[in-house]
C-alpha cells in the first residue's frame, strides 16, 4: 500500500488535472450572473402626437384681458368654453364678446359658437354671427355711423379692426344695406372688398343746413 505522501500527492495530481476546469466554470457562472444582473437599456419613448383635447372646461363664464395699464381690452361671456391647449384657443357655445380696440373704438360680437385665440383679439363666429362697431369718429373728427355685419360665418380681428367672411354677409352702414356673397373689410384703411353676388341700398342723408347769414337763392 503507498504511503500517506504517496496518497496525498496522487490527490494533488488529480486536483491539478481538474482545477483548471473548475476554475472555468466558476468564471462561467460569474459571467451568467453579471449578464442576469446588468440592467437593460430602457427602449425609447416614441413621442406621442398631441392631441386636440380639451384641458379644462368652463360653464356661464366670463372672461376678462387688460392692457399693461390695467385698462379693459376685452371680455368673453359664454354659456359653456372648453380651452384646447395645442392650438391655445377657446370654443365657445353661444358667446357674447365686447372688445375695446386701440383707437378706443367698441366691438361686439355674437353668435351660436365662437373660435376665440388666447387673448381674445381674434375670433371666428359660427351660426347667426353677428359683429357691430359702434359709432365714432374717423381720423378728421368726422362722424363715421354705426357698423354691422351679419353672417353664419364671420372673422373678426377685433384689434386690426378686420372682419372677413368666405360666405353670404350683410352689411349694414348706419342706413345703407349691402349684401354680398363674400367680404373683407378693413376699418383702419376705410376698406371695404365685396365679391360675388354684390346688392347695396344707400339712403340719402339729410341736405346740410345753410350757414348763418347766408341767403338762398331760387333759379
Amino acid at each position: 500500500m503507498p504511503g500517506p505522501r504517496a496518497t496525498l500527492h496522487l490527490v494533488f495530481d488529480r486536483l491539478s488535472t481538474y482545477l483548471p476546469v473548475a476554475v472555468m466554470g466558476v468564471l462561467a457562472l460569474g459571467s451568467y450572473w453579471l449578464v442576469r444582473s446588468t440592467p437593460t437599456p430602457a427602449a425609447p419613448t416614441v413621442a406621442q402626437p398631441v392631441q386636440h383635447e380639451s384641458d379644462y372646461f368652463m360653464r356661464d363664464f366670463a372672461v376678462r384681458t387688460f392692457d399693461a395699464e390695467g385698462k379693459l381690452k376685452s371680455e368673453i361671456f359664454g354659456v359653456e368654453g372648453r380651452h384646447y391647449p395645442d392650438t391655445d384657443t377657446l370654443e365657445i357655445d353661444k358667446p357674447h364678446i365686447r372688445s375695446i380696440s386701440e383707437n378706443g373704438n367698441l366691438i361686439t360680437a355674437t353668435a351660436n359658437r365662437g373660435l376665440s385665440n388666447g387673448d381674445g383679439t381674434e375670433v371666428q363666429l359660427f351660426g347667426n354671427a353677428i359683429v357691430t362697431r359702434a359709432p365714432t369718429l374717423d381720423r378728421a373728427g368726422r362722424p363715421v355711423p354705426r357698423m354691422e355685419f351679419r353672417g353664419e360665418f364671420l372673422h373678426a380681428n377685433t384689434q386690426t379692426e378686420r372682419v372677413l367672411s368666405n360666405k353670404p354677409v350683410v352689411l349694414i352702414r348706419g342706413e345703407d344695406r349691402f349684401t354680398a356673397d363674400s367680404m373683407d373689410y378693413d376699418n383702419m384703411d376705410q376698406m371695404m372688398n365685396l365679391k360675388g353676388r354684390v346688392h347695396g341700398t344707400l339712403v340719402p342723408g339729410p341736405a346740410a343746413a345753410p350757414a348763418p347769414g347766408a341767403q338762398a337763392r331760387k333759379r
